[in-house]
This record gives C-alpha cells, sequence and structure tokens, in this order.
C-alpha cells in the first residue's frame, strides 16, 4: 500500500474529539492532515441544536475540502444522564426507567424521535443503546444504563430501541461487547473482569448482542472487560483481543458490521497498554474503528502508531482494507451522506405529543418501595442532595457550558408551596462534608435526602443511617438500589435519574401522595 493511500485509509479509521462549541485548529488539523474518519461530540461541543448544527455543518465543510466520504459525527445519547445535548431536544428517560415504565412501544417510539432529533440536527451516529445485563448492583458505570437486569428484558426493550433508531435513519450502535453488566469496576478508570464460563455469557451477556445482530444492527462497540473464558490472557480486554472480536463476534456470531472500539483514553487502556499501541492492538483484534475522544497529541501519536504498524507489517494491510471497507459501508447511509440537506436552523424538535409521551414514561416509571406518606406542606423541609460535581465522560452534567438546571428538587418543591433550605454536597463526599450534612438535617421536621449511587459510597450511607427514619424522605437519585439502605423511612422514590425531567413526578409524588 502507497503511504499516500496507506495515511488515507488509517485515517478513515478513526474517530477523535476536541474542545469547543465551534471546530479549533486541533480539530481542523486531523481532518485535514489525518484525513479522520469520524468525530465524537460530547456536552463541552453542545450548546443549542442550532449551534450544533452549525457545528456539523462546518466540521463537514473541512472535511469536504480534502475527502468525498463524509465524516461520521456521533455521540452518547443514551437517555437519563447521559444525555450529550439536553436543551433543545425531547428529554429521554435512563434505559431502565422503559422497563418500569412497562411499554416497549413507547421505548421504540420514543427512540425514533431522539435519532430522528439528533439526525436533523446533523448528528449521523449514536452511540447507543446500552445492551449490557445489569446483573451486579455493584456496577458503578452501567446501573440505569441497562434496559434492565437479565437478558429477556435487555432484548425486548433494547431491541425496541434498536428499532426506533433505525425508523429514524440514524446509524445504531449497540454496547458494550460481550457485556458490562456484570462488573463491579468501571473500565474509566481500571480493566474490569467477567469470569463467567462461555455457556453462561452465551445465555446472558451475548444473547442481546446475539438479537442485535439479527436485527440488523450497523455498529457495535467493545467493552474494556476480560473475559478469560473466550481470551486466554486474563490481561487482555475484549477491546484488545482477536479471540473476542474476531473469533467470538465475527466467525461464532457472524457478524459483519463495523466494530468501534469504546474510548482508548479510558484507564483500563490508557494506564496499560497505552493509547497508541492500544489502536494498533484494537485494529489487530478485528475492530474497525479506533475512538480516541480528547487529547489531540494521542490522536496524532496513535494515528502514526498504526501507520508504523503497516509498514513494519505488524499490521497487515489485509487487516486495513476490510476495515476501510466497512466504515466506508457505513458512511453510504442516507443520514450521513445526506449533510449538505439539512437546514441550517433545525426544525421539528420537541413536538408536544413527543414531550408528552416522554414526561408520561417517566411519571409511570417512578418507584415507590415499601409504606408511604407525602410531606406535610405545614411543615419546613431540610433537603440534602448529593450531585455530580466530578466530569467524567457518563457523567457529564456538573461541568457543563449550558448552565444545565441542576441536578435538585429545591426549587420545584418551593413551587409547590414547601419552605425548603438545601444542603447540596458532592457524591463523592468527604467525611466532613458527610458531618456537615448530618448537622444540617438532624433536627428538622421534615428531611428529604436525594442519594446518587449511595449504595456504593459509604459516606452517603453514613450520612442515611445518621438521620431519623420517622422523619425522612428518601429519593434515589440513580440507582434504584438505593431505596433498600432505609427501610424504615416515610418515602423511598427512585425516578432512575436526577435531571429535572426524571425528577419531576418524584416531586409530584412527594406534594400529593397520589
Amino acid at each position: 500500500m502507497e503511504r499516500d493511500t496507506a495515511d488515507r485509509a488509517i485515517g478513515q479509521l478513526f474517530m477523535v474529539g476536541f474542545d469547543g462549541l465551534v471546530p479549533d485548529e486541533a480539530i481542523a488539523r486531523l481532518i485535514r492532515a489525518r484525513r479522520v474518519g469520524g468525530v465524537i461530540l460530547f456536552r463541552r461541543n453542545v450548546h443549542t441544536p442550532g449551534q450544533v448544527a452549525t457545528l456539523c455543518r462546518r466540521l463537514q465543510e473541512i472535511n469536504a475540502e480534502v475527502s468525498d466520504e463524509p465524516l461520521l459525527i456521533a455521540l452518547d445519547q443514551e437517555g437519563g444522564m447521559v444525555m450529550r445535548i439536553e436543551q433543545g431536544v425531547t428529554p429521554m428517560p435512563a434505559p431502565m426507567a422503559f422497563q418500569a415504565a412497562g411499554a416497549s412501544d413507547d421505548c421504540r417510539a420514543l427512540h425514533r424521535i431522539s435519532g430522528d432529533e439528533m439526525r436533523r440536527i446533523g448528528v449521523n451516529m449514536l452511540l447507543a443503546p446500552v445492551l449490557d445485563v445489569n446483573n451486579n448492583r455493584s456496577n458503578p458505570v452501567i446501573g440505569v444504563r441497562a434496559f434492565g437486569e437479565d437478558a429477556a428484558t435487555v432484548i425486548e426493550y433494547g431491541g425496541a430501541a434498536i428499532d426506533g433508531l433505525r425508523q429514524a435513519g440514524v446509524i445504531v450502535t449497540a454496547k458494550h461487547f460481550p457485556g458490562h453488566g456484570d462488573t463491579a469496576v468501571d473500565s474509566h478508570h481500571a480493566m474490569a473482569l467477567v469470569a463467567h464460563g462461555q455457556e453462561r455469557l452465551r445465555q446472558v451477556e451475548l444473547a442481546p448482542f446475539r438479537a442485535a445482530i439479527a436485527q440488523g444492527v450497523d455498529a457495535i462497540m467493545t467493552a474494556h472487560v476480560a473475559f478469560p473464558a473466550f481470551e486466554a490472557d486474563a490481561g487482555v480486554p475484549a477491546t484488545l483481543s482477536r479471540a473476542v472480536l474476531t473469533g467470538l463476534l465475527r466467525e461464532e456470531m457472524g457478524y459483519d458490521g463495523v466494530v468501534i472500539s469504546d474510548c482508548l483514553e479510558m484507564g483500563a487502556i490508557a494506564d496499560g497498554i497505552g493509547v497508541e499501541a492500544g489502536a494498533v492492538g484494537t485494529l489487530r483484534a478485528g475492530a474497525d474503528i479506533v475512538l480516541i475522544s480528547h487529547t489531540e497529541a494521542r490522536q496524532h501519536a496513535a494515528i502514526d502508531a498504526v501507520a508504523a504498524a503497516l509498514a513494519a507489517g505488524e499490521l497487515s494491510s489485509q487487516r486495513i482494507d476490510e476495515a476501510l471497507a466497512r466504515v466506508r459501508r457505513l458512511k453510504q447511509a442516507a443520514a450521513v451522506r445526506g449533510w449538505r440537506t439539512l437546514p441550517a436552523e433545525p426544525a421539528g424538535l420537541m413536538a408536544p405529543e413527543a414531550l408528552a409521551l416522554a414526561a408520561d414514561v417517566q411519571r409511570r416509571a417512578l418507584k415507590v418501595a415499601g409504606s408511604y406518606r407525602p410531606l406535610d406542606r405545614a411543615q419546613p423541609v431540610a433537603l440534602v442532595t448529593f450531585e455530580v460535581r466530578d466530569r467524567t465522560e457518563v457523567d457529564e452534567v456538573a461541568n457543563g457550558r449550558n448552565k444545565e438546571a441542576r441536578s435538585s428538587m429545591l426549587d420545584a418543591l418551593r413551587a409547590a408551596g414547601f419552605d425548603v433550605t438545601e444542603h447540596a454536597l458532592s457524591a463523592q463526599p468527604t467525611a466532613a462534608d458527610a458531618d456537615a450534612a448530618i448537622a444540617f438535617a438532624q433536627g428538622a421536621a421534615q428531611i428529604v435526602v436525594q442519594t446518587y449511587n449511595a449504595m456504593l459510597v459509604a459516606e452517603q450511607q453514613r450520612v442515611l443511617a445518621a438521620l431519623p427514619a420517622a422523619r425522612l424522605w428518601v429519593v434515589a437519585g440513580r440507582l434504584p438500589y438505593d431505596l433498600d439502605l432505609v427501610p424504615g423511612a416515610q418515602g423511598r422514590l427512585a425516578a432512575y435519574g436526577c435531571r429535572p425531567p426524571a425528577l419531576a413526578p418524584v416531586v409530584e409524588r412527594l406534594v400529593s401522595g397520589g
């Protein structure tokens, strides 16, 4: 393969991210000089639908200067806490909320609506849905991002989501293969391991992906998780395993679509083999797109590493050709080819019937555990809110540039006529933070605590244990399992999320009791 031809081919196999609401020099260099094939957007790139539409068009225009192959422009728009664009679009409940509401048809309809809205603003590829089975309550990274806790539920609701997104015309990505559900480690920070045998994995973790392949899912994202049942070296995650990506996914399961790695800057790869070697390794294993979301230097270095591996014969030209053919086939989608026809100001977003359906699903999803009594409007309320303050690739809202509404019930409770004071603290509080929260709430007539994965955070648990159950209401702001921590509370409610649309029915129930 000639050098110029090889460089163009290699660039097409990379999806990269950048920082800004408009294209900066970093992303322009990657598109013009390295010919990258895709761009991933995060909240750092998002303000309004009109701004995103302008951003996507400008990215495509820069790319059109040097390539006839349009860009893949992708984001994670899973619903719940993982909504990269929130303002100006229909709010999506968290995946687990759909099964709680009990209507897969609504899941299909809302995913069609969301996918159509993303396509209208220039996003042609969704890194969703999550097909992990959340069968480990201690999972810190999946949780309510999963549609359920068993394979059948995930197949039903995940399949409905795929149907809806495909009807909308966007490229659909199932993740995280072979399954990130039964882990207690967040692969953003370290590598997790799933120790089950092959038969169990085929019956549970692999079953939703097998169903998605039968549906014709466009792409599958890898997990930075080790599966020793298929990969003999337990130190090699699925993202880098030829036994998993080629032997299992391609040969056994018959999948011939695009495989995209999860971000190689996550700790499981970056702190292990490293981003550059990871890029070579995932392509060698059978991936077709290498995802590097953040750092320009690492993005260029990874592209250089792949080029060097190809030149040295460590990576075959046949493997590059296979991957390139799949990426080009993916780019035949109308959502990719039709970027020039999109209006500068997107229309048809947040239709009244879409908003009504989303609110209805969220209302039906509300879980009330055990006995319950509403708040007394005549008594003041002390509200303790554990909120996300440290941005991660999953929880971005804290450091968003859009001044998004806080994940708090304060304003809604006050609007309902309650005398409320709030003590807000980090979801990862220090001992001193927890002591201050206990002191704030201890003597209050009514105490409402909004948790955030409290079952995984000792200091949140200490706050709950220190407060009198006879005057305590607990709202699980993410994992519904938090409700089990305080069985004697006067009210225990789960909304499968803590963004304002999820909290609205919680406040209604706290206020009315109905």
